[in-house]
């Protein structure tokens, strides 16, 4: 966790010293509804296992705060819901947090990697064609990933804080109230990393000087690839189409 927090850390400091655009406080609000496919393997110690997880509706909402203040950052905080189930009938023996499983046994598994983001940033560029955001995420994690046979289940459990750099693009298309964005917390350190893109069109439904309303529809993907990270190993993919709505006022 050290060296994911200090390859954040570094290009950090590189945006500090950026100026704002903002001229007046905006707050934004929205909510996502995802659907998602979701793929990949876990495990702990020297093995994983591959499960057919189940696809699932996932949901998220978040709150920003821009301001004026060019030496204070923006924030915004995001609630991500990343939660499934599935199944494995084993080809091979498969040891689990201690536990062993033998060939042939049929095992359901549940993953709940649910999270909040909190983020600061600052705007590079903000303009009606085009914004630029950089800053940092702090994802807080309150993970479970569990197996379970007939008589029992196995869970391991990891609370903590996973540090991401942020970056988000938006461009506005002329002489139209269409915008095409993209967004992406990542962090890559020795053979573990973790990342969130997506990628989306947002239509304004309402736009005047009270309120904006905009549309949007995109795609999301996360991929969490952890090598030995407290003892856990895992190659999970959660991807899919998203509709959301924002509010800026």
């Amino acid at each position: 966790m050290k060296k994911i927090a200090a390859a954040i850390i570094a290009p950090t400091l590189l945006f500090t010293g950026a100026a704002q655009a903002d001229t007046i406080l905006g707050v934004y609000a929205g909510g996502q509804i995802w659907d998602t496919t979701n793929s990949g393997n876990f495990g702990s110690g020297s093995g994983s296992q591959e499960f057919a997880f189940d696809d699932e509706k996932q949901q998220s909402f978040y709150v920003a705060l821009e301001h004026p203040i060019p030496i204070l950052p923006n924030i915004k905080v995001r609630e991500n819901e990343l939660a499934t189930q599935g199944s494995v009938t084993l080809t091979q023996d498969f040891m689990y947090n201690g536990q062993g499983y033998a060939a042939g046994s049929t095992l359901g598994s549940s993953i709940d990697l649910s999270h909040t983001d909190f983020t600061l940033y600052y705007e590079i560029f903000d303009n009606d064609l085009l914004t630029v955001d950089l800053g940092v995420t702090a994802k807080k994690v309150d993970g479970l990933l569990a197996v379970r046979d007939a008589q029992t289940e196995n869970r391991l459990q990891s609370d903590g804080w996973i540090p991401t750099g942020y970056a988000q693009v938006r461009v506005g298309i002329p002489a139209t109230d269409l915008t095409i964005y993209g967004l992406a917390n990542a962090v890559s350190v020795d053979d573990s990393s973790i990342r969130d893109v997506e990628a989306g069109i947002e239509y304004r439904l309402i736009e005047n000087l009270a309120v904006d309303l905009n549309l949007q529809l995109g795609y999301r993907d996360i991929t969490i690839e952890l090598d030995d990270l407290d003892g856990i190993y895992s190659d999970l993919q959660f991807k899919g189409p998203y509709l959301g709505l924002e509010v800026h006022f």
